[in-house]
């Protein structure tokens, strides 16, 4: 065996290369850590100085500098730079002020500022959202078992594993129970790869014949495993080879991807309209750089080239809005598809009810007993549950009074139940210890232990009834199964449990050997209420033209009754079991799907069959999960939901949304935010767009008829700077609309402008280009100077008010004027800075503004307020309607 100082860099490489060919033993040795109590968190501290973050490699990010300069790479950037620096030379040449190039400069620095914090700001939220959903590892330090964040893993930490969890480390296994390891990231082989703690490798074995390590990125599947670790970030197999981090959030929409190809649309049609000013220009013998300059800057000012940026943002400052109810969003376009859910499949326990396990009643199939659970049960029961409770993995600890629950709920209602009955589990366990055991899976329904009982080798089966009946040679199973009808029809959760005696004890121990021929003991019933908010958010589902489905391993019964306390299941409505679904062919699930409300005694592949028979019928499937083989079901739904709490790391992994307090009122609060979120998009879209037509047009229709610029360059400029950003992002801060659990999910396949939008975008525009052209001709009577002045203005409040119009299909009074505190300010600083080039003397003359009389001025506000009235009638009379 290889020394390892522990200050030697050599010490990082060299562990991981000999772990696995060195007793375990030797490799705690040389980490110097006790398995019993693990690392102290001091020598952990020490050892992540030397070590560093348990983390692989990141792209390294851009500087603020880089950030700045990437905002110049626009085409239509530099040719307006290139174009200020012309004028800059041709002023110097010709003895001109210098202001209006150095302004032109100055504005477009702005912009590009203004683009750093706005993706600083969208970068943030995003981190912030990684962080949340960071994975966590159960280590042992000091003698206590404590959850961390996994890149504080270090060297010598001791990690308890158990199916579901993605390895945080390289790791040796120093005890495992029927442990195999997905591995195929890192060595291509599908089938999971079953570990043995015991066995030693040879140095040089391959990554797939190294039975007993665990590596970093891979997964468990099935059983549970201490370990220590081996090696951490850069130093794993999978750093190594240089891996790419672990799904990281998508910063491309599909949405975005489509209004970035619309944006270059525009960007045509605005060069080309830019092209024919230039040419007007130079037939009506304008001067050269003032024409050059006024379509560059129209180019500029009408090309939405920030949309996507700013759509972004919207989603990133939405996804906030949800973590803070309890919803994680994994993926961006997650949002986008909220908004079109139509079916929400969810499990029950937990999620429809409150993962609040309590045993009311036990049945004993030897003296055909039923009691209620108390603290006084007679002998029988109090030895059905003192069975039932070794067979337990759950533990439940009583301080002062108050109970912690650790572990699965439907074990640790039996472990209270024996404990209410003087039954401690700990002293169970040390009175009778456990020799062997095949832990629950969801595909078996059923889990064992071996005990050793007064000195007897006793094999204890849980499990579900209809499962384990079938493997029992003894006890009446038929008085069990009607016992097991009542308790599932009183909504009661039902479990049976079995026992055999065996002579010796297998070395490895399967469910042929140990699941067969065994004694029914009796029945366990218990009850998970169902969440007091359960049943109004089935019915804002209802409202919202989401039909709910409940998918749940229970009994038929069972399930049916709580389907039917929550209304999910209604007259009318099929219940059908796994097996009965199996059975199925795809069609006859297809043409049934729509009517059945409950699903039960279903297996993880059975959520793949039902959530693709609904998206055959063109639904958009909302599922939820828990378990590592919910994985598949969890990736071929349109929106993965996985549980938050009990939740797997696989699961989590393969989900498009966490729940963080698996409710399912709160994937209804999710859509909800999802069709929110999805609505102030489109109202920043048609904001936007409509804005930058109404630029476009404003100046294109002046020079094709009048042959005259109602704005100039620098105008124009300040106008985008002031009236876009701000007030855009503002917009898609709104508050979600109360009524919008009341309409339809929108069509899976319908675009941002469906419903007229589109239609309604390009008026908007032709309706500020008029009352702007208005505006220009009314003072152009009394000067140039004085018509662009009253362009300026009208066109910048015009934008301004405007944005308050655009916060609902509703009536702006009727959801009140000013109750979006972010669109507020923004409309205030805009027109603090549009006041300022007004009426500030040094600056307006740089801007080619002039003072105006009052009836101007007055003149100019009510042309920008005309789209209030204009956009009230519309929507009064219905031209505009809610929900579109």
């Amino acid at each position: 065996m290889r020394g390892l100082r522990p200050s030697s860099t050599d010490r990082k490489r060299a562990i991981d290369l000999v772990a696995h060919s060195n007793s375990v033993q030797d490799v705690l040795k040389h980490l110097n850590v006790d398995e019993k109590t693990g690392l102290t968190c001091h020598s952990a501290s020490e050892r992540l100085d030397e070590y560093g973050e348990n983390r692989l490699k990141a792209k390294k990010k851009k500087t603020v500098l880089q950030r700045f300069f990437d905002q110049f790479k626009d085409v239509m950037i530099v040719i307006l730079i290139i174009a200020a620096l012309i004028s800059f030379v041709v002023s110097l040449y010709e003895g001109e002020d210098l202001f209006e190039p150095a302004l032109i400069l100055i504005i477009v620095v702005l912009n590009a500022i203004m683009g750093v914090v706005q993706e600083s700001k969208a970068e943030k939220a995003l981190e912030a959202l990684q962080k949340l959903s960071a994975p966590k590892a159960r280590v042992l330090r000091d003698g206590s078992i404590i959850s961390i964040e996994a890149s504080l893993l270090v060297p010598g930490d001791i990690i308890r594993l158990e199916a579901g969890d993605f390895i945080p480390a390289d790791a040796r296994i120093i005890e495992s129970a029927s442990l195999k390891s997905e591995e195929s990231a890192l060595t291509g082989e599908s089938v999971p790869s079953e570990k043995d703690s015991e066995s030693i490798i040879a140095e040089g074995a391959p990554l797939g014949d190294r039975h007993n390590m665990l590596y970093s990125g891979c997964s468990i599947t099935y059983g549970r495993a201490t370990a220590v670790v081996t090696a951490t970030g850069m130093n794993t197999e999978m750093g190594k080879i240089a891996a790419l981090l672990e799904s990281e959030l998508d910063t491309k929409t599909p949405l975005q991807e489509k209004l970035s190809k619309l944006g270059k649309s525009l960007g045509l049609i605005a060069l080309f309209a830019c092209a024919v000013i230039f040419v007007i220009g130079l037939i009506e013998r304008m001067e050269l750089m003032s024409i050059f300059m006024i379509s560059v800057s129209l180019a500029v000012s009408a090309i939405p080239e920030g949309l996507p940026a700013i759509v972004t943002i919207v989603l990133a400052i939405g996804v906030q809005r949800m973590v803070k109810r309890n919803a994680i969003i994994r993926r961006l376009p997650a949002v986008e598809t909220l908004g079109s859910a139509s079916v929400i499949c969810s499990d029950k326990t937990g999620t429809l009810t409150q993962n609040r396990m309590i045993l009311v009643k036990a049945y004993d199939a030897k003296t055909k007993t039923t009691e209620d659970i108390s603290g006084q049960n007679t002998p029988a029961i109090r030895n059905l549950i003192q069975y039932a409770a070794l067979c337990c993995d759950g533990t439940v600890q009583v301080e002062e009074g108050k109970e912690t629950h650790i572990g699965d709920p439907t074990e640790t209602a039996i472990v209270l139940a024996a404990y209410r009955n003087g039954l401690i589990k700990e002293k169970l366990e040390s009175l009778y210890p456990r020799v062997a055991e095949i832990p629950f899976d969801s595909d078996r329904k059923l889990m064992t232990t071996v005990n050793r009982i007064e000195d007897r080798n006793i094999v204890i089966v849980k499990g579900a009834f209809d499962v384990l009946a079938k493997r029992c040679i003894s006890g009446d199973t038929l008085a069990g199964a009607n016992i097991a009808e009542e308790m599932s029809r009183d909504a009661l959760r039902v479990l049976a449990v079995a026992v055999k005696d065996i002579e010796s004890v297998p070395k490895i121990p399967s469910e042929e050997e140990l699941e067969n021929g065994l004694e029914f003991i009796g029945l366990v019933g218990m009850i998970d209420p169902p969440r007091p908010e359960a049943r109004e958010a089935v019915a804002v589902c209802r409202r919202a033209g989401i039909k709910p489905v409940m998918i749940t391993g229970d009994h038929i019964v069972t399930a049916s009754a709580i389907a039917k306390e929550l209304d999910i299941f209604r007259e009318g409505d099929e219940a059908i079991s796994g097996s009965e679904l199996s059975t199925m062919s795809v069609e006859e699930l297809s043409s049934r799907v729509r009517n059945v409300s409950v699903y039960a005694r279903v297996s993880p592949e059975d959520k793949i069959r039902i959530v693709k028979a609904w998206q055959r019928q063109g639904e958009v499937v909302s599922m939820t999960g828990d378990g590592v083989n919910d994985a598949p079901a969890l990736k071929a739904a349109d929106i993965g939901c996985a549980m938050g709490i009990t939740g797997t790391d696989v699961a989590k992994g393969a989900s498009d949304m966490i729940l963080t307090d698996d409710n399912f009122a709160t994937i209804v609060d999710a859509v909800r935010e999802g069709r929110g979120i999805y609505n102030n998009i489109k109202k920043t879209v048609a904001f936007l767009l409509g804005t930058n037509i109404g630029e476009l047009l404003t100046v294109f229709f002046s020079m094709m008829i009048w042959s005259e610029a109602p704005l100039i360059s620098v105008q124009l400029l300040w106008i985008n700077l002031v009236t876009d950003s701000l007030p855009a992002i503002a917009l898609g801060m709104e508050p979600v609309e109360r009524d919008v659990m009341d309409r339809s999910p929108k069509p899976k396949d319908e675009g941002i402008f469906a419903h007229g939008l589109g239609v309604r975008v390009l008026f908007q525009g032709i309706m500020f280009s008029a009352l702007t052209i208005i505006g220009f001709l009314t003072g152009r009577e009394y000067g140039i100077e004085t018509g662009r002045t009253m362009a300026f203005i009208v066109l910048a409040f015009t934008q301004v008010v405007h944005s308050f119009n655009m916060r609902s299909d509703r009536s702006v009074f009727s959801i009140g004027v000013f109750t979006n505190k972010y669109l507020n300010g923004a409309a205030l600083i805009s027109t603090m800075l549009i006041a300022l080039v007004l009426f500030v003397p040094q600056v307006s003359r740089a801007f080619d503004l002039t003072a105006l009389t009052a009836s101007q001025y007055l003149i100019s506000v009510c042309l920008a307020f005309v789209p209030v009235a204009v956009m009230e009638l519309s929507k009064s009379v219905g031209m505009i309607r809610q929900g579109h």
